[in-house]
Parts: C-alpha cells; sequence; structure tokens
C-alpha cells in the first residue's frame, strides 16, 4: 500500500488527490494536509464571495474527500508542526500544493505606510481568513487606488463599490460587510502600466462593473487605439476591450466613480504617517509593447491603496527555492527524489482554478512511473503522522470535523447567505469542543 502526502487543500491539492487515487485506484492512502483546520484553500479564501457560483467548484472537491482512500488532516504546519524530512520519512511521496499566499512588494517608497495593503491581506480581510481578521483597512478616506489590471484588481474595486443589499447571497463575512457599509470611499482609480489592449481582466468581471447600483465606472477615449485594432485581439480580451470602450459613454450619476487610469506606473506612495496619495508617472508603449516613462508625474488621491501585483509562495525549509519566480525551484514539478509541488507552487501565480487539474495529474503521473512495482519496505504513512502530531500536542481536524464547522457556519448565516464564516483558529476549534 502506497502513501502519499499532498500539502494543501486548495485547488491544486485537490486534483493532485484526485489524481493520485484513481491512479492507484484503492492501492494507496493519501493524506491531504493543511495548516488551516478548514479544506479549500483559494476557493474559500480567495473567490470574491459574491462569485458563488465559482466556489461551487467545492462539491467536487468534497467527492474527494469522501474516498475512502483520502483523509483530510487539518490544523497542521508543515515547517513548524512537522518538516518536511519528517514527511518524506512518513510517506512514499511528498507533495507541495501550498499556493502562492504571500503579496510581491511594490519596491517604491512609501509602500511601509499605514493603509498601504497588498491584495492577499485585502481579499483574506473580506473573505474571513484568520490570519487578516484584524486588518481594519482604513476606509475612512475618500479615495482609494488599486494597482494592477488583472481580476483581482476588479475583484477588490467591486467589492470596495457594492452597496450592503448588493452582497445579501454572498458568504463576505460580518465584520467586512459592516465596515463596508460605514465606507466613505467613493473614488476608486484602477492603475496599470500599460493600456487597454494589454489588459488581464476577463469579460465577465469587467461586465459587473457597469451594473453596479451606486458605482459608475469610467474610461478614456484617448486611452485607446482606433478601433479597427481591437480586431487583431483575442477573442476573449477584444470582448473585454469592448466593454471598457463602453465605460467612456456612461454616465456618472451614481455616487461612487470607478476610474481606469492606463498608462500609469506607480513611483511613490505620500503622506503624513499614512496613504494620502499615489505617485505615478505617465508611462507610452514603446515599439515592443513595453511600458516606458514620459517623464509627466502627477499624484492620485489615495487614502487606501491595495497592490494586486502578484504572489509568491512562502519558502520551506528543506525544499529548494526559486526566489526570482517567488516558487519552489522545480522541474515540471519535481523538486528532489520523492518531493513534487503542483499549482502555483510550481508555476508561480498565473492561471485559473481549472489549469491545477491537468497539473496535479502530470504530477501523479510522474509519481506512479518514478515507484518501481513492490518499491522498498512499507512506510508509515498516516499512522507515522498521526504519532508524532500526538507526540507534540497537535490538534488535527479532520473532514467530519470540517462538516460540523459547515454546520455551524451555515447556520448562523444572516438571511439568503450560504454561511456566516468563521474566522479564527479558536472559534473554529470551539465547535468541535477543543
Amino acid at each position: 500500500m502506497r502513501q502519499f502526502a499532498v500539502i494543501g487543500s486548495g485547488p491544486a491539492g485537490f486534483y493532485t488527490v484526485e489524481a493520485l487515487a484513481k491512479s492507484y485506484a484503492g492501492g494507496a492512502r493519501i493524506d491531504l494536509i493543511d495548516r488551516l483546520p478548514v479544506p479549500y484553500g483559494l476557493i474559500r479564501f480567495g473567490v470574491a464571495p459574491d462569485h458563488q457560483s465559482i466556489k461551487a467548484v467545492s462539491r467536487r472537491y468534497d467527492k474527494v474527500a469522501e474516498d475512502e482512500a483520502v483523509r483530510f488532516v487539518g490544523n497542521v504546519a508543515v515547517g513548524s508542526d512537522i518538516s518536511i524530512e519528517e514527511l518524506l520519512g512518513l510517506y512514499d511521496a511528498v507533495v507541495l500544493a501550498t499556493g502562492a499566499p504571500n503579496d510581491r512588494k511594490l519596491g517604491i517608497p512609501g509602500e511601509e505606510l499605514a493603509g498601504v495593503l497588498g491584495s492577499a491581506a485585502f481579499v483574506g480581510w473580506y473573505n474571513g481568513h484568520p490570519d487578516f481578521a484584524d486588518l481594519d483597512p482604513p476606509l475612512d478616506g475618500g479615495s482609494a487606488a488599486i494597482i494592477g489590471n488583472g481580476n483581482v484588481a476588479l475583484d477588490v474595486a467591486r467589492i470596495l463599490s457594492k452597496t450592503r443589499g448588493e452582497f445579501a447571497e454572498s458568504d463576505i463575512v460580518g465584520h467586512a460587510l459592516e465596515a463596508l457599509e460605514r465606507s466613505a470611499i467613493r473614488s476608486i482609480t484602477l492603475v496599470g502600466r500599460r493600456g487597454p489592449h494589454q489588459i488581464a481582466m476577463t469579460p465577465k468581471e469587467l461586465g459587473e462593473l457597469g451594473h453596479l447600483e451606486a458605482a459608475t465606472p469610467h474610461t478614456k477615449s484617448d486611452d485607446f487605439p482606433d478601433e479597427a485594432a481591437d480586431a487583431a485581439l483575442e477573442p476573449g480580451v477584444r470582448k473585454s476591450v469592448g466593454h471598457l470602450r463602453a465605460f467612456a459613454e456612461m454616465a456618472a450619476d451614481k455616487p461612487k466613480r470607478i476610474d481606469f487610469d492606463f498608462f500609469a506606473r506607480p513611483m511613490a506612495i505620500e503622506g503624513s504617517g499614512r496613504a494620502e496619495r499615489l505617485i505615478v508617472e505617465r508611462t507610452r508603449l514603446d515599439d515592443s509593447g513595453a511600458s516606458v516613462g514620459t517623464g509627466e508625474i502627477y499624484a492620485i488621491p489615495a487614502s487606501l491603496v491595495v497592490s494586486c501585483i502578484g504572489y509568491s509562495t512562502p519558502p520551506i525549509a528543506g525544499v529548494p527555492y526559486d526566489e526570482r519566480g517567488g516558487k519552489f525551484a522545480n522541474d515540471h514539478g519535481v523538486i528532489g527524489d520523492r518531493l513534487y509541488c503542483v499549482g502555483w507552487a510550481r508555476r508561480g501565480p498565473s492561471g485559473t482554478i481549472g489549469t491545477n487539474r491537468p497539473d496535479g495529474y502530470e504530477v501523479a503521473e510522474q509519481i506512479a512511473a518514478a515507484m518501481a512495482p513492490g518499491g522498498g519496505p512499507a512506510k508509515p504513512g498516516g499512522a507515522g503522522l498521526d504519532t508524532l502530531l500526538a507526540e507534540r500536542g497537535v490538534q488535527a481536524t479532520s473532514f467530519a470535523d470540517w462538516r460540523a464547522i459547515e454546520a455551524a457556519e451555515a447556520a448562523a448565516a444572516r438571511e439568503g447567505a450560504p454561511r456566516e464564516k468563521l474566522v479564527r483558529h479558536a472559534d473554529w476549534l470551539a465547535v468541535l469542543g477543543r
């Protein structure tokens, strides 16, 4: 019986477990280990709370977790509760699916000021991640600047713009809902170094901005090339650019405004003790399509600055790391002998949720190819892990425990919402009587 450990219970982890379970068809036991007591990773803590249809993919993951060959082991931090070396002693192979939860730095003066946040922190705050439950972002100023031209930037802009009623069927956490309802922010600026043709925003997410109750999106017609140039774009990008062109014609008749400031490179954040303005340089595209500065400098009022420029995977002791890429050093998912990685921990923060499926299946095939028939002596697997955790006083959680937590969250939900998330380790464990 083969013994495998997959570290991280987000999409990449679940798809890898699914692939291993199918590959070994009852001939393996797979532990899905997560540092949090609850599963789903990015689905629970990253996907926007008003995008419940995307979160529904967790139902597929439930079927994986309920396979008799699979065990969820939550509330176990790899690197502190147990080391990679110890895991390799317990399992035939270990797969790191830890994602990329850390914000990349802007690298500009003033980013240490109060009011400057990374998107992982801000999204974690409104999605109920325990690391950011006490974030308390400053929403008392009138303006916000969001740096980035991807879907995460759109999520942040949309969440800052919505009314309480628009969150009715979402699972936004209560502390964020109350704070956003009191928010004084009325002006939101999305800042990007390049132009409309270079965005990484998808049509659905852009289209949503045009239907907000209290906010109007706005673009400047001068930022666009001739409309005939849109024909050369990929269909999805062309549709997104169509939305952006339409925003230039929308009447600004709502109390909040979302401005797209293209061709703007962040240079510094200024303020007296806290963020007050974002200093940017106007850019243009050179012949290669790269953005270059023009020397024109101006300020964007911003009492809140949210950087949405990407993420990195946190290093783990004993695992080779690619500093430049912000991920584990690997060759097509292979880190070293019996040690693998998948998802953002392998590729960096790119692709969709579904991109992780072929990733997981490829690594499962590599593991199967590397495992000689019969193999060596049997590994202790989950039984050995349980012994170590018990010796160290680590209170691991099971999938049945998650079901109990899930039921408690559903019972506490406000009217119309699917759940009211618990956001602290102590609260999760309290549901379990621990």
